[in-house]
């Protein structure tokens, strides 16, 4: 038996999975990890309890295995994308808070960047839009308001990366410096064609040069754990940001194939082969994997908020004591009754990139209560996903057939069917939900020998449940409409 072990780095969590080569999980542990939002708009992270808490459930995972480190082939890691870290390569030591994706401090520079009118170029670039979102803002910003730092950085002494960097750093105790290309298409610094940094961008942008990982493959054997840090020493042989994780483990190979992964944000991907599909609807171009030196492309929409709405009910609202009530209590009624929230918390994501829109729910009358407003925050999550879907339709020549979903979310039967009644698409849920972690371990698998071809990890995709859209025409134009007109309020 061949074990791999997924590193899961998420936004609220770090995990550790052991499968073996048939996807069949073995063990997990899982270690809840703090985000601060010291101002309005700003979400950080601590580093250093990042990598804490994720070397804590590598070893608890193995333990729990009754495995011991030797007997695992290889390591793949997964991390959530964007999250900006710097450290001092001397001493291993951040220098500052991580900057989580959600947060949003670098909009007044994204804003003088579109007054320039770059965003033409900077999209053919990079396949982005220009956003607060992605790493370039969070990394300028630092470099411009953390005393000191710009100084240590034109010494040589500062590296910056996103989460797979930090974690890779760690688990070679600073031998190695680098970043793998899905999530170095997620920084607004590569050049998505050549995969190689864009030196004027880099200029442009004033970034130190010496601060940049190397940008590696995603199916590349970047070293040896450290000796000492887990009892013998692990090839790490597969990094994949953790969307197009999803996408890979969601065995998503084929052009046309796409999938939804129901987080903390929901992020919708669909696989355009070796074509860079620039879109028409403000939709994201990125890199899905580069993998036996060849590289597939994807369309992305993200929404920023899913799991995070019902996060919201629970502890903002306190309608729910634990997150697993909320399908409960939406299904105490038959509909919303009207009730419409459009969640935007932190601005709204794909396809409408306003980063000044503020949540609004409406509809409500005397007779309305707290399973109407739950009904309608997971209706939010359903809403978003189909204006993305409505974009990337409209991008594409291939009509998406199924959409393959995971994520802790996915698990909500009531959500999933309003998903597939709204998108008039079937929806396909897997029997195995861990497909972000799966996807870095299978990658890792297919460098270490573990399997040989994409077609031996595609017979590990079962099917649990189909959800068929069983709503009419009519009625699925009354939700949209209401939905639209809510939307148009939130908008800034």
């Amino acid at each position: 038996m061949s074990y791999l072990l997924a590193l899961d780095q998420g936004t609220t969590s770090s995990r550790a999975i052991i499968f073996d080569e048939h996807g069949k999980v073995h063990a997990t542990a899982q270690r809840e990890i703090q985000i601060h939002t010291p101002h309005s708009g700003w979400v950080e992270q601590d580093a250093q309890e990042i990598w804490a808490t994720q070397i804590a459930v590598v070893q608890q995972a193995i333990a729990s295995a009754h495995l011991l480190a030797k007997d695992i082939k290889a390591i793949g890691l997964t991390n959530q994308r964007e999250t900006t870290v710097v450290w001092d390569k001397r001493t291993g030591h951040p220098l500052a808070p991580a900057i989580v994706w959600q947060d949003r401090r670098a909009s007044e520079w994204c804003n003088g960047l579109i007054q320039q009118q770059l965003e033409q170029k900077i999209q053919t670039k990079t396949g982005l839009r220009i956003d607060p979102y992605f790493s370039a803002g969070k990394l300028v910003w630092l470099l411009e308001h953390i005393e000191g730092l710009r100084d240590l950085a034109n010494q040589g002494h500062v590296a910056f990366g996103t989460i797979d960097s930090w974690l890779i750093w760690n688990l070679t105790q600073g031998a190695e410096h680098v970043i793998e290309m899905s999530n170095a298409s997620r920084t607004m610094l590569m050049d998505l064609e050549k995969q190689q940094w864009d030196e004027e961008l880099i200029d442009l942008f004033n970034i130190p040069k010496a601060l940049l990982p190397q940008i590696i493959a995603s199916d590349h054997y970047i070293a040896n754990t450290a000796q000492g840090l887990l009892g013998a020493e692990i090839p790490i042989t597969g990094i994949l940001g953790d969307q197009q994780s999803a996408l890979f483990g969601q065995s998503c190979f084929d052009v046309g194939t796409a999938k939804n992964t129901y987080g903390t944000g929901c992020f919708m991907l669909f696989n355009t082969g070796s074509d860079i599909q620039k879109s028409q609807n403000k939709l994201l171009t990125t890199l899905a994997w580069n993998c036996h030196a060849q590289s597939t492309y994807a369309l992305e929409g993200s929404v920023f908020m899913a799991g995070a709405i019902v996060q919201w009910l629970r502890d903002g609202l306190g309608i729910i004591k634990n997150s697993n009530e909320v399908e409960r209590l939406a299904c105490k009624v038959d509909s919303s009754e009207g009730v419409v929230l459009v969640p935007a918390f932190t601005g709204l994501g794909a396809p409408h990139w306003d980063t000044d829109a503020r949540a609004l729910l409406c509809g409500m009358s005397r007779g309305t209560n707290k399973a109407h407003i739950a009904r309608a925050a997971l209706e939010s999550i359903a809403f978003q996903v189909s204006d993305v879907l409505t974009a990337m339709q409209s991008d594409i020549t291939h009509p998406l057939k199924e959409l393959r979903v995971d994520g802790g979310a996915s698990q909500n039967d009531m959500l999933m069917q309003f998903q597939a009644d709204i998108l008039n698409v079937p929806v396909l849920r897997p029997k195995l939900l861990e497909s972000t972690a799966w996807g870095a371990a299978a990658m890792a698998g297919l460098k270490a020998g573990v399997f040989h071809s994409l077609s031996e990890i595609s017979e590990s995709w079962q099917l649990d449940r189909q959800f068929e859209p069983s709503m009419s025409e009519d009625q699925r134009q009354y939700h949209l409409n209401l939905w639209n007109d809510a939307l148009r309020r939130a908008q800034s």
